[in-house]
């Protein structure tokens, strides 16, 4: 071999050792990175299993629903440019049930008119025609900042489509603001007495009332002064037969009754309603709900039902002003939930006193799968469960002889570190439901522990809990007591324990129903 052969094959030797001990280097490297880098879990979804959520981005305050072929129709404020941009719109969904959703798209669209995004409002069914768009034609009434210096005013919507688009009848209020900061969230109802339309306003801190006979002219009758509950939003009136035959008109608002002890709610009063004016039975108001959660609440009709007055359905918006944004299901591009659909009745108490309750809707129970039953355990401290879960129904019969505290450790984590409470101090004269040992999204650390009263007199509580992904709401009782609140536990913390303290609890009847995802 010549030299210059001989020097091409030395290269060329050298050249594929070289390669060769870089190929072995980088499949080593390879696979020690592989080692040290564990796949990553995936994180598991906040999105509720039986909750209606939005399907994307924002949505706050329901509008009533209103019941046609066959369907409910619910409308409610959306957001499509959540979190950047501003301004909401009504978007529609349907349901025959009030568990299960069929989206519907955007029904009234934000900045299409003069008068900005609409806000909330009210939709009737005009089967009279009294409009002028036809008979069955759906009006609704809606607040618009309206273009002359975005004051605060009711314009008028129409649908001749069964409710799937909405045209505004011009630029012009139907309800001109007459000088009010606060002019807002007209809810509108068919008072038959006198054949007219009659309007509940929210202005500031009294509720204003209007008369109409055709939804497009509106005259003021008279209003209602609110007390301690500052700024109320979204009124409601409606009448209902109390069980003892007597018919009671309610009037309802979303309202903050924090500064004195009381929720931030869903405050009403029983009393009666002549056509322009309420008359209360009692200035101090009811509460709907003791939670921190269950607000711009609607009640609205059982379209099924042959006799409308004896019970109605409610739902709210569980979220509160304190904290809109404060959510993990942001990571996944929503932010917005709503309560579980109650039935809610009317009853006599003592001192010719009547109150709202409620109880969840029959509907609920048909999601069930896997049941477990427990007859009787008796606790004196604390009892885990062989039962875990995180979309479930639970109810317990609880009694006792003398205790200081009891109840339920809900979403618990392996170690008990984390879990959210609801029970009753019958020491201090209370039910609760406290969130402080488990995520949630209040982070000034003033709304961990929402209290009701509690006759210590007492020797039994019956509970009724539905937990989801990020909420526990808490029937007590007859469901006079009622608790809407969010938390966000961690994806792997599903225990149950019983608890009792200061005394033995027997927890008789325990079942709980499990509830998977709803198609």
């Amino acid at each position: 071999m010549n030299k210059p052969a001989a020097r091409r094959s030395i290269i060329v030797l050298l050249i594929v050792i070289n390669v060769l001990l870089a190929l072995a280097l980088l499949v080593r490297h390879t696979t020690k990175k592989e080692e040290s880098v564990p796949e990553p879990e995936l994180e598991q979804s906040y999105r509720a299993n039986y909750h209606f959520t939005v399907p994307d981005r924002w949505k706050n305050d329901p509008q009533k629903l209103i019941y046609m072929d066959g369907s409910y129709h619910y409308y409610y404020l959306y957001n499509r440019d959540y979190p950047k941009g501003n301004g909401t719109e009504w978007r529609h969904a349907t349901s025959v049930d009030l568990v299960h959703w069929k989206d519907e798209g955007i029904a009234i669209p934000k900045y299409t008119n003069r008068n900005g995004d609409p806000w909330s409002g009210s939709v009737v069914a005009d089967d009279l025609g009294t409009a002028g768009f036809g008979e069955g034609a759906l009006i609704a009434i809606v607040t618009q900042p309206s273009a002359d210096g975005g004051k605060q005013e009711q314009f008028l919507w129409y649908s001749i489509d069964k409710g799937k688009t909405f045209a505004p009848y011009g630029d012009k209020p139907v309800l001109p603001n007459p000088g009010s900061k606060d002019f807002r969230d007209p809810k509108v109802v068919w008072y038959p007495p006198a054949h007219k339309w009659v309007m509940a306003l929210a202005e500031g801190t009294k509720i204003g009332f209007y008369e109409s006979s055709n939804l497009k002219e509106w005259r003021y009758t008279g209003d209602f002064m609110t007390e301690n509950i500052g700024i109320v939003e979204c009124p409601d009136l409606y009448l209902m037969q109390a069980d003892d035959g007597v018919m009671k008109w309610v009037l309802g608002a979303s309202a903050n009754g924090t500064s004195s002890g009381k929720p931030n709610t869903y405050a009403y009063w029983t009393g009666s309603f002549n056509g322009m004016e309420f008359f209360p039975d009692h200035r101090e108001p009811g509460w709907l709900d003791y939670g921190f959660d269950w607000y711009g609440a609607v009640t609205f009709e059982d379209g099924r039902a042959d006799d409308k007055f004896k019970h109605r359905y409610a739902m709210a918006w569980m979220n509160n002003w304190s904290y809109p944004h404060e959510t993990p299901t942001l990571k996944e591009g929503f932010n917005g939930t709503d309560s579980i659909v109650r039935q809610i009745g009317l009853k006599r108490g003592g001192n010719d006193s009547y109150r709202l309750v409620s109880q969840p809707i029959e509907a609920l129970n048909r999601l069930a799968g896997r049941m477990d039953r427990f007859e009787r355990i008796e606790v004196n401290g604390s009892k885990t469960l062989n039962v875990t879960g995180d979309s479930y129904r639970l109810d317990a019969d609880l009694s006792w002889s003398e205790i200081r505290n009891a109840g339920l450790r809900l979403r618990e984590s392996a170690d008990q570190s984390r879990h959210v409470d609801v029970g009753v101090f019958v020491e201090g004269g209370y039910s609760y439901v406290n969130r402080a040992y488990t995520g949630h999204p209040d982070r000034s650390g003033r709304l961990l522990e929402s209290r009701a009263p509690f006759d210590r007199s007492k020797k039994y509580a019956h509970f009724t809990v539905f937990v989801d992904k990020t909420s526990v709401e808490v029937f007590i009782d007859d469901g006079g007591i009622v608790y809407s609140s969010l938390i966000y536990p961690k994806p792997g913390d599903k225990g149950i324990t019983l608890f009792s303290d200061g005394g033995s609890v027997t927890f008789r009847n325990v079942v709980v129903r499990h509830f998977g995802p709803q198609s």
